[in-house]
């Protein structure tokens, strides 16, 4: 692993002893945190996977202060150490060594690629709301929570993998993408984010369906299902099926190497659905996944793919 590592490095000409830590530090969170997207970014040309684990690492680390916080840390001390990192992250942006290694790693990708500041502080903006908001009215609502959380995420690997067509053009799908994986994660984290205290699935769509936060909570802790949930739960899937087949197109305005990978991520995260809806919407003691036989009948041809698209000319 360690050898696979530094041939990324590597092949990136990230030669600066403490900022190949760095990286190696993001690389390690995205590996033990985001498996699925771990497993497809292998897919990718090794040149390009530092930057993904850059990106993956910063969201992660930051989820991680708070949604993971310290024993006897409160709600105003996580916003204390956001507006610290903000901050920290700005003067990086500019130009300035942040004290944090994940912040040296994901300014450095930012500088590599041009992505733009507005990106990070949409995804600050929407950690911060963690700390208040704990339901949403409405899927409007919800979609201004994921823009900072998902859909610039999207955005911001979009440099790192290169398209075919205008950037702007691809930039819709992208953001979908990342709004389509999140819809994902909040229908198989039900119960544990309403452990945390939050209901993401609005509230309209849950009324709709004479359902609510209380109804919920008995189901969780029950660990039992009711007929009122599991209807707004697979109205859920259904718009996040939407999502998902909003963001399709853009994997053909990708590069040819890089377009394996994001359909790797793509299948898999999307199977999740198949395995909700296989469990009848039954998400109360047990957090569905793709078995890894699964990921790995999607993740070898795409790596026979990617190894084409990297033989034919001028590629990277």
């Amino acid at each position: 692993m360690i050898g696979t590592a530094a041939a990324e490095l590597d092949a990136a000409a990230i030669t600066e002893p403490r900022l190949r830590q760095d990286y190696l530090l993001c690389r390690e969170l995205h590996s033990r945190h985001g498996r699925t997207y771990f497993l497809a970014t292998r897919v990718l040309p090794p040149a390009r996977r530092p930057g993904v684990h850059a990106l993956y690492g910063f969201a992660r680390w930051v989820d991680d202060i708070v949604d993971e916080p310290e024993p006897g840390v409160s709600a105003a001390e996580q916003g204390a150490r956001l507006h610290n990192i903000a901050e920290d992250l700005e003067r990086a942006l500019d130009g300035h060594a942040p004290r944090e290694p994940v912040l040296r790693a994901v300014a450095h990708t930012a500088h590599r690629y041009a992505l733009p500041s507005d990106h990070f502080r949409a995804f600050l903006r929407s950690m911060r709301m963690d700390l208040t908001v704990t339901a949403y009215r409405d899927l409007a609502h919800l979609r201004e929570y994921m823009y900072g959380s998902a859909a610039v995420i999207g955005l911001k690997v979009l440099p790192l993998l290169g398209t075919v067509v205008p950037q702007q053009e691809a930039a819709p799908h992208a953001a979908a993408l990342g709004e389509a994986f999140q819809l994902t994660n909040f229908l198989r984290d039900v119960s544990e984010d309403l452990h945390r205290g939050r209901v993401y699935l609005p509230e309209d769509v849950l009324a709709s369906h004479d359902a609510d936060r209380a109804l919920m909570e008995h189901c969780a802790h029950t660990r039992t299902s009711d007929p009122r949930v599991r209807a707004a739960l697979a109205e859920f899937v259904h718009i996040n099926r939407a999502l998902y087949r909003e963001a399709q197109p853009g994997i053909a305005m990708l590069e040819p190497v890089a377009q394996p990978c994001v359909a790797t991520a793509f299948r898999l995260y999307r199977a999740i659905l198949d395995e909700i809806e296989a469990a009848d919407y039954h998400v109360w003691d047990k957090r569905h996944r793709v078995s890894d036989s699964r990921k790995l009948a999607a993740a070898l041809p795409a790596l026979a793919r990617s190894l084409w698209a990297r033989a034919g000319p001028s590629r990277v």
